[in-house]
């Protein structure tokens, strides 16, 4: 939307390597930009669970990603990084896709090298993937959508890592002789070796996939990699799973209580982060804010229920976007 800074301009005033959560639908991104992440990336196979309930298969068609990413980048007041994994099919197809996730409000897109989205550690041969490259940025020409170029190489296999590093060094290179930005991933790099491995061959701006976390002495999980060591590297942001594990896990801990117990009390208490006593969460979605500006136009009073029920007011210590930016 107008209002909102796009990607490139957050990246060009970050100095610091920044998280940026998996996000699925327009409720996870509301939860991430509540919290004050400033991106937002839309997981290709979270979507396909959560849209049509299926692993991540090659079962989320061009159209089902178009509705869901037009529906999250309306409704959000933060850039949103789409998955377009292979791009649905050759230059052709990858052309199309760019324009069409583009104009529905992807704020980058990112095109994996995979030469079977059944067997994705199978990459395609450099000049294909390349092909691919140009089409999209051809597609996003004239737009502030920005490209991701992402390659499957495994970094354990160092003739297929260097492989992978250098056609996403090309493709940041010909995005520049374009007039455009491209951003590299390497999703299977994992650590520090491996992040300085990469950095040592990708030069331009980096990000690093899908962080994880390990087991210590202490018994506690601890980052795999930190954004400050990151950030010398050249690394941009860093992606990160969690909310819907995060989802489920909360669903299933106040789904076995209330089915144990028949009744929905323990959702009422069980509120710690928003502090919301009720088994509603609309009250995180600012209704009230809805009506207010409904009310600017109609120099009414009308306020928000549900049934006539009272509705609760935003919880506090949350980013509060602006209603218009929802709209």
């Amino acid at each position: 939307m107008a209002s909102k800074k796009n990607l490139r301009q957050i990246l060009d005033e970050s100095k610091e390597c920044f998280l940026v959560p998996c996000v699925y639908d327009c409720a996870s991104n509301h939860a991430v930009e509540m919290c004050g992440f400033p991106v937002s990336l839309l997981s290709g196979g979270e979507v396909s669970i959560s849209l049509n309930g299926v692993i991540d298969y090659g079962f989320t068609n061009l159209t089902d990603l178009e509705r869901v990413v037009s529906r999250v980048a309306q409704t959000s007041s933060i850039p949103l990084i789409a998955d377009i994994e292979d791009g649905f099919g050759g230059p052709l197809a990858v052309y199309r896709s760019a324009r069409i996730l583009s104009a529905a409000g992807a704020a980058a897109i990112q095109l994996e090298d995979s030469a079977d989205m059944e067997e994705t550690t199978r990459i395609l041969p450099r000049n294909k993937y390349i092909a691919k490259v140009r089409a999209a940025l051809a597609g996003l020409e004239g737009s502030d959508c920005l490209l991701i170029a992402r390659s499957n190489a495994d970094p354990s296999d160092p003739k297929q890592m260097r492989e992978g590093c250098e056609r996403l060094q090309e493709a940041i290179d010909i995005g520049r002789e374009m007039g455009q930005y491209v951003i590299a991933m390497m999703v299977l790099v994992g650590d520090m070796d491996q992040a300085r491995e990469m950095a040592g061959i990708v030069t331009g701006p980096k990000i690093f996939a899908d962080v994880r976390a390990y087991k210590g002495e202490d018994g506690h999980y601890h980052p795999s990699v930190t954004m400050e060591e990151l950030t010398p590297l050249g690394f941009k942001m860093c992606s990160s799973h969690y909310t819907m594990k995060a989802a489920m896990e909360g669903m299933l801990e106040h789904g076995l209580v209330n089915f144990k117990n028949q009744s929905v009390a323990y959702s009422f208490e069980t509120a710690p982060a928003s502090g919301i006593e009720s088994f509603s969460c609309s009250g995180m979605y600012d209704p009230q804010a809805y009506l207010a500006l409904e009310n600017s136009f109609t120099k009414g009073n009308k306020e928000y229920t549900i049934v006539g029920h009272q509705v609760e007011d935003y919880p506090e210590g949350f980013v509060r976007p602006d209603i218009k930016e929802r709209l």
